[in-house]
């Protein structure tokens, strides 16, 4: 009897302090603090869980210079912000972010390694905690789509496409 005593007391105190760490304000909140042991660990596992719990979606839309093209014009007003261009560097906006996010012309492994159907879910619905917002009744589902097939396709991209990046290029290396 006394050893579940001794088990309940010291779950309620390992709660209490538990709570107690982000109640009083000692858990790290500013961008610059360090990270929280096993916190990037434990997001990236919970967001890989989630998303392989929904169904898989295909791109509906075929791989076209088109898409590509129209794609690469909206990740240049939507994303690149955050996410960057080819051959430009970190925009103070991706630098000021935690956790930072991927920059998909860097060579990074990221969302750009993953299939267009999670790549679409991740710009659909966005990412909590991470200021990935949520592009679903901002975009259109095609958009959408054209956007996470510029991503997907980010090392094959036409030319068109790449100039269609590289014209939306306004103050995100700043």
């Amino acid at each position: 009897m006394k050893f579940l005593i001794g088990i309940c007391v010291g779950v309620i105190l390992t709660f209490a302090a538990i709570a107690s760490y982000f109640i009083f304000g000692f858990a790290p909140v500013a961008v610059a603090d360090k990270p929280m042991p096993f916190e990037n660990y434990v997001a990236d596992k919970t967001v890989d869980a989630h998303i392989a719990r929904q169904p898989t979606k295909d791109s509906p839309l075929a791989v076209s210079e088109a898409n590509l093209v129209s794609g690469a014009y909206l990740y240049g007003m939507n994303c690149a912000g955050c996410h960057g261009l080819p051959g430009k560097p970190k925009s103070a906006m991706g630098s000021a972010m935690f956790p930072p996010p991927p920059q998909f012309f860097a060579g990074h492994r990221g969302p750009v390694d993953d299939p267009i159907g999670e790549i679409y879910w991740k710009v659909a619905n966005g990412i909590r905690l991470t200021g990935m917002p949520s592009f679903q009744g901002i975009l259109s589902e095609t958009d959408l789509w054209q956007v996470s097939q510029v991503i997907a396709n980010k090392d094959a991209l036409p030319d068109a496409a790449k100039a269609a990046l590289a014209s939306t290029d306004s103050d995100t290396s700043k």
